[in-house]
């Protein structure tokens, strides 16, 4: 049973500084992709919205630009960008690293007389016919979406044509991208501790300034006037922060920003906020009762927690997706989206939470508890969307031991769900966010949140 109580959250703290992967880490992971690769050359291509994989590997983003990171022979580790980002890039822990030039990546318009050509650039780094390149992109096609029998690359066309150049052919260039980004098997998919330690401050964060702006929001404001209650402070974004209200006949829209729009009384608000490996999300009614919402509310509660009570080490994507879709039938929703997903630097980097899914949660796996409910009568909105870690007992030993602070937070949160919200967590569940369930279906009465019996 389901019901709604008064609790107030405790004061979880927030972490100041953020851990850092360390550059033997770094090099581990570079050294991982390329032997698991199979191939001369690994390019792993990047730009600032997708800047999770050369991120992952190097701890470098490209600013305002496209930028490349080359893996090669004899342990070579080249980022290869445009005018802005090569001092940058130079100040990247990843050991033994060159950085070279290559004024094609730059924005238009900008000086193109020392380098202009990409293709110049690999052939100096060492790239020659009759060798083989695995190409990394943003993301991989699946065989459902792509049968033609050459790799469908997911990098800007002038790379592919001029890598297949070089190497004498499209033959010799592969897709490995699923070699870092499959939702099992992939190099990005598991994580050790200190990577989680640095996606808690993230999660953390994100989610101490959603429920700033949740408690914070008042019939009457603008919506930009609630979003100042978010508290940024510069951290670098997974996505755009979000916060968006709709009136009772209106349609909400939660991927938008904050606009003019007065709130009222009765609106469906909705509100989320993205740091590298973790994002928090909320969403409701700006008002002090609603029976039917809140009647309505509880049965997702129900299916959160179904997801909580099923996700563990070895059950597959499949089992995990049923047991959510199940509880949530009963109240007549269902998943607008995957009943969760993986997340990394990018917000949403893969999901083995799918129908049919033999992909198996494994330690290391840090989730997006991404469940959005539909349908959704017109004008209100349900989301309570927070970041957990799956451990076994070696990592999350080795979590206590490097980051006493994170732990401390995980294990509070974890007794807060259990003597507070009713909900007991496995051991290998780690909660990352400041509000984890904590789902206040009324904005107007914060406090008041679903329990379970």
């Amino acid at each position: 049973m389901t019901h709604l109580s008064e609790i107030t959250i405790p004061d979880f703290g927030i972490p100041q500084v953020r851990p850092q992967v360390p550059a033997a880490t770094l090099a581990a992971r570079c050294d991982d992709l390329y032997q698991r690769a199979g191939t001369d050359w690994v390019f792993v291509y990047a730009d600032r919205e997708h800047n999770a994989n050369i991120l992952f590997l190097t701890g470098f983003d490209p600013r305002f630009e496209e930028a490349a990171l080359l893996l090669g022979p004899d342990g070579r580790r080249i980022i290869i960008t445009g005018n802005e980002s090569k001092s940058f890039a130079a100040a990247s822990s990843l050991p033994g690293l060159s950085v070279l030039l290559s004024q094609s990546m730059s924005l238009m318009g900008q000086d193109r007389t020392r380098r202009p050509k990409l293709e110049a650039v690999l052939g100096d780094a060492g790239i020659k016919s009759g060798q083989t390149v695995g190409l990394v992109g943003w993301k991989y096609l699946e065989p459902e979406e792509w049968d033609d029998e050459r790799p469908g690359f997911l990098v800007p066309h002038h790379m592919v044509v001029i890598l297949a150049r070089l190497v004498g052919g499209l033959e010799g260039l592969s897709d490995v991208s699923a070699v870092l980004m499959h939702p099992e098997t992939g190099g990005r998919s598991v994580v050790d501790a200190d990577q989680i330690a640095a996606f808690e401050w993230a999660s953390t964060r994100a989610s101490n300034s959603v429920w700033n702006l949740l408690v914070s929001a008042r019939p009457g404001q603008r919506e930009i006037e609630t979003a100042a209650n978010f508290g940024y402070a510069g951290e670098p974004l997974s996505c755009h922060s979000m916060f968006s209200s709709a009136g009772p006949n209106q349609a909400i829209e939660g991927l938008s920003s904050p606009g003019n729009r007065i709130l009222n009384k009765g609106d469906g608000v909705t509100t989320a906020v993205g740091y590298w490996g973790g994002l928090s999300s909320r969403a409701g009614l700006l008002d002090d009762a609603d029976d039917a919402f809140v009647a309505l509310a509880s049965h997702y509660f129900n299916g959160l927690v179904s997801w909580y009570d099923t996700a563990n080490i070895g059950v597959t994507g499949a089992t995990l997706h049923e047991a959510v879709v199940e509880t949530l039938a009963r109240g007549n929703l269902r998943s607008t989206f995957n009943e969760g997903h993986l997340v990394s630097y990018d917000e949403w980097s893969h999901s083995p939470v799918r129908p049919g899914s033999t992909d198996k949660l494994r330690s290391g796996m840090v989730f997006q508890v991404d469940v959005i409910p539909t349908p959704m009568p017109t004008g209100k909105a349900l989301n309570c969307e927070d970041g957990v870690a799956i451990a076994d007992a070696a990592l999350r030993a080795d979590l206590a031991a490097k980051h006493p602070e994170t732990w401390a937070r995980i294990e509070a949160r974890r007794a807060f769900m259990r003597d507070k919200l009713g909900v007991t967590l496995g051991e290998h569940l780690l909660p990352l966010s400041n509000i984890q369930l904590y789902l206040p279906p009324l904005w107007l009465r914060p406090n008041l949140v679903f329990v379970r019996e």
